[in-house]
Parts: C-alpha cells; sequence; structure tokens
C-alpha cells in the first residue's frame, strides 16, 4: 500500500474478506484504513489516533481476520469501553466473516453471566469485550486468552476516561507478551499516551485527522436561549423543519427523562437512552431510531461514541459539554461517510464560559443564532467575521449575515423552514 490509493481490490486481501467488502459497498479504504491496513497486516504494532465514523473498525479488523483465517482458537481480542460499541464491533465482525468459518463472539457488563459462560465454553475465534465483564470471566476460569495474537484496543481514551485501567491492567497478565497490539484513539492525553507506550512495540503511528477536528460536511450553529426555554425551542425547532433523524445529548439522565416527557406530549415519536437503562431497553430505542421508527433519541453521553447509525441528519447539544473533546465527539454522530449533517448547540447565557473554551480547541467561533422570545439578555451582539466560520445551508445561501442577531418572527420561519 502506498500513499492510500489502492482499492481494496488491490490490496488483496484473501478472498473470503474480498468478498465481504465488496457485499458492503466498500471501494476505497478510509483515511485510517489506508495508513494502518498496511502496517498491521506486516505484524506491527499500531497506534491509531481516529474517531469513531473514520473506520478504524474495518482498519484493525480485516489485517487481524485475515491473520487468523486458517487457525483454530481465540487468536484475536477486542476491547471496547461500552456495551454498545462493542455490540457494533461485533456486528462489524460478523459481517467481515461472514464466508469465513470464524466464529465471532461479544461478552458485556449489564446481561447475565450463565449464556456467555456457556458460549465462551463452546469457544470463540475472535472476542469483543468490554474489560470488566471480561475480567469476571478470567478470573472464574471461564476463558483463557493464552492463544491470542492479537489484541486491539478500540476508543483507549474513553476507556481510561471510563476508569477502565485497572481492569485492562490486570487482562495484560492474561495474554501472551509475544503478540500484535493495535491500539486506537481519539484523543491522545498524556495518560493514554503513557499506556501506548508501555505495551507496544516499537508500534507504527497513524492519524486520520488532527485531533479535536470537526468533518467539514457538518454546519455547526449555536443558539442564544434561556435554559427554561430550551424544551420549547427544540419542539419547535422539530415541528417547523425536515430533520429526519435527530440524537439529542443532555448533560444527566434526570434531564434526558425530563425531555423525553416534554417531546411525547408534543406529538413527537421519542426515545430516550442513558445509564439507568438495562441493555434491553438501550437496544430497543437503538434499533427504533436506526429503523427510523422514532425521529428523535435523546441520549446522555453513554451515546457520545460508539454510536454508528447512517443517517443521522442533526445532533443537538442540550446542554453545551464541559468538555471541548466531548463536543466533537457529540457532532461526530451526523456528517459520517461523506454525508453532511447538522450540529446544533442550545447555548444558555451560564454556558457561554464552556462554548468559549470548545471554539478555542476548534479554533475557530461558531455560528450564532438568536431568536425571539428565546434568547437570553445579554447575548453577543455581534461576530467578528474573520473568525467566525459561516455555515451555509441546504439552499446554497450564507446565512452568516444574521449570525448574532436577533431575527424577526418572519425571519425565523424561513430561518426554520430551510434550516
Amino acid at each position: 500500500m502506498s500513499g492510500g490509493c489502492l482499492t481494496f481490490e488491490e490490496m488483496n486481501l484473501a478472498e473470503p474478506l474480498r468478498r465481504a467488502v465488496r457485499e458492503q459497498g466498500w471501494e476505497r479504504p478510509t483515511p485510517i484504513q489506508s495508513k494502518a491496513i498496511g502496517p498491521a497486516r506486516e505484524g506491527r504494532d499500531v497506534v491509531g489516533i481516529a474517531q469513531t465514523g473514520t473506520g478504524k473498525t474495518a482498519a484493525f479488523l480485516l489485517p487481524s481476520l485475515e491473520k487468523q483465517l486458517h487457525k483454530e482458537g481465540l487468536h484475536t481480542l477486542v476491547l471496547c469501553p461500552t456495551r454498545e460499541l462493542a455490540d457494533q464491533v461485533m456486528e462489524d465482525a460478523r459481517a467481515l466473516t461472514k464466508y469465513t468459518e470464524l466464529f465471532c463472539g461479544v461478552v458485556v457488563g449489564g446481561v447475565p453471566m450463565r449464556p456467555q459462560i456457556r458460549d465462551l465454553r463452546a469457544g470463540f475465534d475472535v472476542l469483543v469485550a468490554t474489560p470488566g465483564r471480561l475480567l469476571d470471566h478470567l478470573e472464574r476460569g471461564n476463558v483463557k486468552l493464552d492463544e491470542v495474537e492479537t489484541l486491539i484496543l478500540d476508543e483507549a481514551d474513553r476507556m481510561l476516561d471510563m476508569g477502565f485501567r485497572p481492569q485492562i491492567e490486570a487482562i495484560l497478565k492474561y495474554v501472551p507478551k509475544q503478540r500484535q497490539t493495535l491500539f486506537f484513539s481519539a484523543t491522545m492525553p498524556n495518560g493514554v499516551h503513557a499506556l501506548a507506550l508501555r505495551i507496544l512495540n516499537d508500534p507504527v503511528w497513524v492519524e486520520a485527522a488532527p485531533q479535536a477536528t470537526v468533518a467539514e460536511k457538518v454546519e455547526q450553529k449555536v443558539y442564544s436561549v434561556r435554559t427554561e426555554r430550551k424544551a420549547a425551542l427544540l419542539v419547535e425547532l422539530l415541528k417547523e423543519t425536515h430533520w429526519a433523524q435527530v440524537l439529542v445529548f443532555t448533560a444527566t439522565k434526570a434531564g434526558a427523562d425530563s425531555l423525553i416527557v416534554r417531546l411525547e406530549r408534543a406529538g413527537i415519536r421519542a426515545e430516550v437512552m442513558h445509564g439507568n437503562k438495562d441493555m434491553k431497553q438501550r437496544r430497543k430505542a437503538l434499533e427504533a431510531f436506526a429503523e427510523g421508527k422514532v425521529q428523535v433519541l435523546v441520549a446522555t453521553d453513554v451515546a457520545q461514541r460508539g454510536l454508528d447509525i447512517e443517517g443521522i441528519s442533526h445532533v443537538v447539544n442540550y446542554d453545551v459539554p464541559r468538555d471541548p473533546e466531548a463536543y466533537v465527539h457529540r457532532i461526530g454522530r451526523t456528517g459520517r461517510a461523506g454525508a453532511s449533517g447538522t450540529a446544533v448547540t442550545f447555548m444558555s447565557g451560564g454556558e457561554l464560559a464552556a462554548m468559549k473554551d470548545i471554539e478555542r480547541v476548534l479554533g475557530y467561533r461558531v455560528e450564532r443564532i438568536s431568536l425571539p422570545d428565546y434568547d437570553y439578555a445579554g447575548a453577543p451582539a455581534t461576530v467578528e467575521p474573520d473568525k467566525t466560520k459561516v455555515a451555509v445551508n441546504r439552499g446554497g445561501g450564507r446565512m452568516g449575515s444574521k449570525s448574532a442577531q436577533t431575527l424577526s418572527p418572519e425571519e425565523l420561519k424561513e430561518l426554520l423552514r430551510v434550516g
């Protein structure tokens, strides 16, 4: 592979994998796939800096699966931070192994142990797991990792953020020291960087995009809105626009539950997903949203990463995230795979400082929109043109001239119509 120009056909993957790739409709690899697959196929350890939605799952699965096509036993282990991400990685693994004899399995928390024990004893070739549940099985002797040849850490930064370092350290004692390690992370803070250096052997470092970047096709807007008017504004936007599939992030589980009641009262079909929901409830919500049975999925940051659903037209930050990286990951749920998308943030007066922190990381000021009856007193009155990322609406016309002005009711209706 050179320059990332090869097609999947030209990569000369093993025929069962090539057939599965063709069935997925993939022709050319994404940037992270172009950079990571080659070194991984050569047996090198790889550190990949890439966000969800860049194609990183195939970047680590394809070389790992190819290496064990004609082997028996558990040779590939993938660690994921959340049940949702583990399920999605498993779905990708099963799609790519459709024409092989490899048996893929998943073990995650929040579901009964007994069926997992039965499946683990039957044997897997590829295992996707969350660290806590996998360690439970290891300590009970339900699974052995002594034949693992490829260890994959997906969203390593998220795993450390969630406090999984002790479990990861413990799991490392069960896998052979002589192995290939593929280490993927959206960001590379000091703790993650130190872990990578310690557990990888002379790795190749590849990056799909600079850290804390937003896809070019994601149109960003900030609505200056009083806290008590956020729900009303969301209902109006949902009713007056053609937003097809909308993912709404709230700061708290209580906020998500309160908002879902408000949306349902307004006749808007919606589901909710957060940490208080069990696995069955989360899957039901995700499936209803992915299949278009509901227009809105309200979620806390449990869905910030690992949520890979095609066709999300809008992401709404109902509350401004306190972490700039969380903002990037949230809005990365739209504008995926070359499609366009819109990210809307509701900013109250008390959230202005958090939004400025986000903009410092982004390197530009996001377009502000103030609406009658919604905007808070003291909202920014002007926008610096040379520092503002001017959004382009679907009709192709610029909307930047109104970006921090109060709009009339007629202009509001027009904005909602084209937005």
